[in-house]
């Protein structure tokens, strides 16, 4: 199954819909991105233990550093998927610790009057 273009599939619809009902489509994409984290969780929780092709570790962390890191928490407590695995999770919350500072960083340089 290639992940990527099911991903990619699901953010064009997301966007394709805001376009459509005047929503901003950065908004539009952000909440694609964050669908498209979820399915990923949920299809590789779903297959696992099986024979099928599971979702790779780096392709999920892909979909947090995409934007996807509130699909991909969510998705953690919703499939129990992911929660366990010490490495994986350390690399999550680092995803999680630099996207808080960058988005609080272009915050301040926003709010920040010019000089």
């Amino acid at each position: 199954m290639p992940f990527l273009a099911v991903a990619a599939a699901i953010v064009a619809g997301a966007v394709a819909l805001a376009v459509h009902f005047s929503i901003p489509p950065l908004i539009g994409a952000l909440a694609g991105i964050n669908l498209a984290t979820i399915v990923l969780y949920g299809y590789d929780k779903a297959i696992a233990g099986g024979t099928r092709r599971r979702v790779p570790e780096n392709v999920l962390h892909l979909a947090a550093i995409a934007g996807g890191s509130p699909g991909a928490l969510l998705a953690q407590v919703l499939f129990r998927h992911k929660t366990v695995k010490a490495s994986f999770r350390r690399v999550f919350w680092l995803i999680v610790v630099f996207q808080l500072v960058a988005v609080g960083a272009a915050w301040w340089a926003w709010r920040r009057p010019p000089i």
